[in-house]
């Protein structure tokens, strides 16, 4: 028989706190929550700063000739009479000239229908310059030429076609029921794009 100690008797007074012990080990990661309801809505911000204006560059022309030309003795410019297409009219049809007021790479398309028995000779022109020919020797059958280049252009450069000057039986031939000579171009990348 071992005789029982009633403890309640024997407890002493509530002792002070003891020191925080150190942190243990985080647990694994729960299951998110499910989404929260949608909190009201904001109150409108002010206004930014204006942004810079947009800009696009554009240039073409398209135009023909319905009217044959010989060469004389000296070089003269092909003046077309038909206008197709002349935005901005960057290109004066009285000077047969299309003025550069957009820098950039520019496309240009020269199309002409030869004279039997006669030669064909006109270049294709920057300002004073030759830059591509369109050449048909003697033939005794007419046919269509073409010429086409792509130039990186300044503002206020000029290209123009220009007939060469009359050693030979020099000429493009057109009448006025039908357009068989036709110079166009258009602005492929404005020079200040990126």
């Amino acid at each position: 028989y071992q005789p029982q100690i009633n403890m309640t008797i024997l407890k002493g007074e509530k002792g002070e706190r003891g020191e925080r012990g150190m942190q243990g080990k985080f647990g694994k990661t729960g299951v998110a929550g499910s989404r929260g309801h949608t909190g009201p809505k904001g109150q409108k911000g002010s206004a930014g700063a204006p942004g810079e204006r947009c800009k696009s560059h554009y240039a073409a022309f398209s135009v023909g000739r319905k009217k044959p030309l010989h060469s004389n003795d000296y070089y003269q410019p092909l003046i077309f009479d038909t206008e197709f297409v002349n935005l901005y009219e960057h290109f004066n049809m009285f000077t047969g000239k299309f003025y550069c007021y957009i820098p950039g790479i520019y496309y240009f398309s020269l199309n002409v229908h030869t004279w039997n028995q006669k030669e064909t000779y006109l270049h294709i022109m920057r300002n004073g310059a030759e830059v591509v020919i369109l050449y048909a020797q003697v033939s005794d059958r007419s046919i269509m030429q073409s010429q086409s280049v792509m130039l990186e252009l300044s503002e206020q450069d000029e290209v123009w076609v220009r007939l060469y000057k009359g050693e030979r039986e020099n000429a493009v031939f057109s009448d006025e029921y039908d357009t068989y000579i036709t110079f166009s171009g258009h602005l492929i990348k404005y020079s200040g794009d990126p």
